[in-house]
C-alpha cells in the first residue's frame, strides 16, 4: 500500500525493534541511508538491526555505524525470533522485491514490512510503502523522515546522509538536485558531516590497481549512433591481472557519459556468472524502460539489469538495437 511519511512515523513511533535492509550490490545512498536511519532510530531508544546479505564495499568503510553490520541468514533469524513479533523491518532504497536478493522471501515474512524509496518503478511492494521517484535519493527522504519524527541528527547521521545524497546525485551534479536537496545538505553539514572528508575518501582513497583497470576498460570504449551511444567493459581476465574486483569499477560508467556527444553510457561487467550492464544518460532518454526491458529497472537516467547464461559479447549485441531504438522516444 502506497503512504506518506505521516503512516510511517505512526508505525516507527510504536516500533520497539527495527530490521533495516536495502538493495543487494548496496552503493552509497543504501549504505548512507541504513546506517543515518539506524543511528536516528537509536537514538530514540529502539533496537536497530543492520542487515546486509554481503559484506558492504570496502569504498564506505569510513561511514559511521558500519561495523554493526549482519550478513548472515542465522543472526537475521536469531534477532527477529527473539523479538517475537514486535519487529518493524524497513527496506531502503529497494526498487522492487527482487533486489532484496535470497534473504528477501524471508524478510518480507515479518509484518509489518516498510518500504522507502525514491525508484521510478517502485509499485509499492511492501505493506507501507512511502515513494517518491522525484527525490534526489533515499537519504534526503530518510532527513526528512527525521524532521517528521521530531529527532535531532547526530554527526554519524549527518554523515552517513550526506554520503547518501552525494553519492546518487553525482556530487550534486544530476538533474534530480532540487533546491530541497541543497537545503537539506546544508543542514546535514551544520550537524557536522564534513563534505570534504567525504568526498576525499569517496573519490581521493583508490587503490593503484584500480587506476591500471581504469586503463584496461577505458581501451574497450566503443561508440555507437554517430557517438551517441557509449560501451566500455570489464572481464574477468582484467580483473585477475590488476588485483582488482567489481568493486573498484565504481564510477567508472561517468567516463564515457561525460563525452560531449554521448547521451547514453552502457558498462558491461563481466563476473559471478552474469554480467552485469549500468546504463546512464543525458537528456531525455530513459534507460529505465530498456532496463525493464531486460528485467531490470531504475531511474529514468540511471538504470541497470543483470543477464546470466550470455557472453558479454552476446549481452551486448542484444542490447544495443533496444537501447538505439529507445534514443528516438
Amino acid at each position: 500500500m502506497m503512504a506518506g511519511i505521516e503512516e510511517l512515523v505512526g508505525l516507527i513511533q510504536g516500533a520497539g525493534q527495527v530490521v533495516l535492509v536495502t538493495h543487494v550490490k548496496p552503493d552509497g545512498d543504501a549504505l548512507g541511508s541504513l546506517f543515518g536511519l539506524a543511528d536516528i532510530l537509536q537514538g530514540m531508544g529502539k533496537r536497530a538491526f543492520c542487515y546486509l546479505e554481503e559484506e558492504a564495499p570496502h569504498l564506505y568503510g569510513f561511514l559511521p555505524g558500519i561495523e554493526q553490520t549482519e550478513t548472515t541468514i542465522e543472526s537475521l533469524e536469531h534477532f527477529v525470533g527473539a523479538a517475537g513479533q514486535k519487529v518493524l523491518v524497513i527496506a531502503l532504497d529497494c526498487g522492487d522485491k527482487e533486489r532484496l536478493g535470497k534473504s528477501g522471501p524471508l524478510l518480507r515474512k515479518i509484518h509489518p514490512f516498510v518500504v522507502i524509496d525514491h525508484h521510478k518503478g517502485n509499485n509499492g511492494f511492501g505493506d507501507l510503502s512511502w515513494v517518491e521517484p522525484h527525490r534526489s535519493s533515499t537519504g534526503e527522504m530518510i532527513c526528512d523522515l527525521a524532521r517528521a519524527l521530531g529527532q535531532e541528527l547526530s554527526t554519524s547521521a549527518a554523515t552517513c546522509l550526506y554520503t547518501a545524497i552525494a553519492t546518487d546525485t553525482g556530487s550534486f551534479r544530476y538533474a534530480s538536485t532540487t533546491s530541497h536537496t541543497h537545503r537539506v545538505a546544508a543542514d546535514l553539514v551544520e550537524r557536522g558531516a564534513r563534505p570534504g572528508m567525504i568526498n576525499e575518501k569517496l573519490y581521493d582513497c583508490y587503490p593503484l590497481g584500480r587506476l591500471r583497470l581504469m586503463q584496461l576498460v577505458l581501451t574497450t570504449l566503443t561508440m555507437f549512433a554517430d557517438e551517441q551511444v557509449a560501451v566500455i567493459s570489464v572481464t574477468a581476465e582484467m580483473l585477475e591481472q590488476t588485483g582488482t574486483t567489481l568493486e573498484d569499477t565504481e564510477n567508472f560508467i561517468n567516463l564515457p557519459r561525460a563525452v560531449k556527444t554521448v547521451r547514453v553510457a552502457v558498462f558491461l561487467k563481466e563476473g559471478q556468472g552474469a554480467v552485469s550492464v549500468s546504463l546512464r544518460s543525458r537528456g531525455c532518454c530513459d534507460v529505465s524502460r530498456v532496463a525493464v526491458r531486460f528485467g531490470g529497472g531504475g531511474h529514468v537516467r540511471a538504470s541497470g539489469f543483470r543477464s546470466s547464461g550470455l557472453s558479454l559479447d552476446q549481452v551486448r549485441e542484444q542490447l544495443l538495437p533496444v537501447l538505439i531504438e529507445q534514443l528516438d522516444c
